[in-house]
């Protein structure tokens, strides 16, 4: 092959790169007579087994994702997505393949908020569903349609967003399922607009034969609740499909199993001898979020207080609890995990134990896996002839899902300024102070990893929940003492365990007072571990709302106050 001939083709491939195809989104009257604000994400996947849009993950196989940012975008006023957009896995659209493709577009509203701190941001108000860009009521979306994108084309694809997500239907009570939602105060105040928290309770048996007795409360943290799961007055039917197959667990039937622990949990629950208290789960969605990690936060709100203060008082209030520190428990896992540890520690006098499994970072020096304050980097390790990359999941054997730096990717794709409502963007939400633009002050530069150290101390001194123990542990040690109890998986997929290891050491050592705490491995355990070594983890995750119950009691025996009510609630 001659010169000529290999200049010619190179610069046939260079003017097929810089001639990517490129995309046209625009919504139709009908959809929206208004501008709407938002991101417009495009989605490229391979398969038309799902919706592209339901094929975005961390995974090998995700589809891709480009993301733009829009503003007063008008009916018939076209977006283009182009080589510019900033996209995972690939970067760019011109890294896309030549080939065949099934191709969505979404647009992810966003709405105005002028807050209390005098910063007007756009951001993604959650409308029922949990923050899911897929599914959120009011989001348009395109019907999938199939393209092929061809060598050295000039091409551009049409995309109308002419499809809506439909509402969210709210839960309904039931004998023993109640719901509640209130206006809070105080985050009304700080969003400026009128903002609600609300509330899934299980009611114990019997509560309307005994309206004199009043129960202690446990506060089940964790992701968006819908409505109370895991409780079931029917058995699954026995003609059940169990084809469903769980990849995870490499197990088939992972449905009926759900079904049937839930009928199970019914049966304890009103069984003779089972004690009867309130079981409560939160929904504290936000704009940021699926929850708020129950803490004050600049960026989000005093949503620690309004919890403890407002939403809790009114649960008690309502459903007869009997509202005093030594009579409230708090257990989860994973988020809900940090979320227990954190209740505890924040508001060490409003509980009586936390059960915190899986928890989310716990000590900021084993941030997953990097020390936030000594590494210069999030995504490698670096020495001074290579840079490793950092792994972000993992199975039990060990062998790697996904990298740091990919996973903050797909966030980034998914919204700029921390609003993709994923992992790495709400833990940055809720513990970085206000930037100068109204919207959370970068942990680290999301598109390189290179960590800002004047933001991690400030997590370091608010949100670090190892250190603030140990800084302030003349003052929370007495009112924590046999409290603490965590649990975690020693190959947990998110690396959760290092943290986990640090705090142990602290609390085995720490004096005046012991902390008398617990803390507990599952050996090969992955994500949601909980405590239980005699029960596969498949079924453990399911039984939170009875596996610490043993425990609970036998904190009220030997803590609760003279003339404290131990009996009420024992029928």
């Amino acid at each position: 092959m001659n010169y000529r001939l290999l200049l010619l083709m190179g610069l046939l491939s260079t003017i097929a790169h810089a001639q990517p195809v490129t995309f046209s989104v625009s919504f139709p009257a009908t959809q929206s007579k208004t501008a709407l604000d938002g991101r417009v994400l495009l989605i490229l996947a391979k398969t038309d087994k799902t919706e592209p849009r339901s094929q975005v993950s961390d995974a090998v196989e995700t589809a891709q994702i480009f993301g733009v940012d829009v503003d007063g975008l008008k009916p018939g006023q076209a977006t283009i997505v182009d080589a510019g957009a900033f996209g995972y896995p690939k970067r760019s659209l011109k890294d896309i393949a030549t080939g065949d493709y099934y191709v969505q577009a979404v647009l992810h509203k966003y709405e105005t908020f002028k807050r209390k701190d005098g910063h007007t941001v756009k951001l993604p108000m959650d409308r029922g569903e949990g923050q899911n860009w897929r599914t959120a009521p009011g989001n348009l979306f395109s019907k999938p349609q199939k393209i092929s994108i061809k060598p050295g084309a000039n091409q551009a694809v049409t995309i109308s967003l002419n499809q809506v997500n439909p509402p969210i239907a709210e839960p309904k009570d039931t004998k023993f399922i109640k719901h509640i939602r209130i206006q809070s105060k105080r985050l009304t105040e700080f969003w400026g607009r009128p903002m609600y928290l609300g509330a899934h309770v299980l009611l114990p048996a019997g509560f309307d034969e005994h309206p004199d007795a009043h129960y202690p409360l446990c506060l089940f943290h964790g992701h968006f609740p819908d409505d109370f799961s895991g409780f079931s007055e029917t058995p699954p039917p026995a003609n059940m499909d169990t084809t469903d197959y769980i990849d995870r667990f490499h197990l088939y039937g992972y449905k009926k199993i759900v079904a049937q622990e839930a009928y199970d949990f019914y049966k304890k629950w009103t069984s003779k001898d089972f004690p009867r208290m309130l079981i409560v789960e939160i929904q504290h969605a936000n704009p940021y979020y699926d929850d708020s990690y129950a803490v004050n936060s600049e960026n989000l709100g005093p949503y620690g207080d309004a919890i403890m203060y407002e939403l809790l008082p009114e649960i008690e209030k309502q459903f007869r609890g009997i509202g005093q520190g030594w009579a409230r428990f708090t257990y989860g896992g994973s988020t809900g995990g940090w979320e227990a540890l954190a209740a505890q520690v924040f508001y060490p006098d409003a509980f009586n134990g936390c059960f915190a499994a899986c928890p989310d970072p716990i000590a900021f020096d084993a941030y997953t896996v990097f020390n936030l304050y000594k590494d210069k980097n999030a995504y490698y390790a670096e020495g001074p002839f290579r840079r490793t990359p950092r792994p972000g999941q993992r199975n039990y054997l060990g062998q790697v899902k996904c990298t740091v730096e990919e996973t903050n990717h797909r966030e980034l794709a998914l919204g700029t300024h921390s609003r993709s409502g994923d992992q790495f963007d709400i833990w940055e939400a809720v513990y970085s102070p206000v930037g100068s633009d109204g919207y959370p002050k970068r942990i680290w530069n999301k598109l390189t990893g290179d960590i800002d150290p004047t933001v991690a101390e400030y997590w370091r001194e608010h949100y670090d929940l190892l250190h603030i123990l140990r800084r302030d542990w003349k003052i929370l040690g007495p009112k924590v003492t046999g409290k603490i109890h965590i649990y975690c998986g020693d190959m947990d997929n998110y690396y959760l365990n290092n943290a986990v290891y640090l705090m142990e050491d602290f609390l085995k050592s720490v004096q005046n007072p012991s902390a008398s705490s617990e803390v507990a491995y599952g050996d090969r355990a992955e994500h949601c571990w909980n405590g239980d070594p005699t029960q596969p983890n498949y079924i453990s995750r399911l039984r939170y709302n009875t596996m610490y119950i043993d425990k609970i009691l036998k904190r009220i025996e030997t803590s609760a106050p003279k003339n404290a009510d131990l009996k009420s609630w024992r029928y």
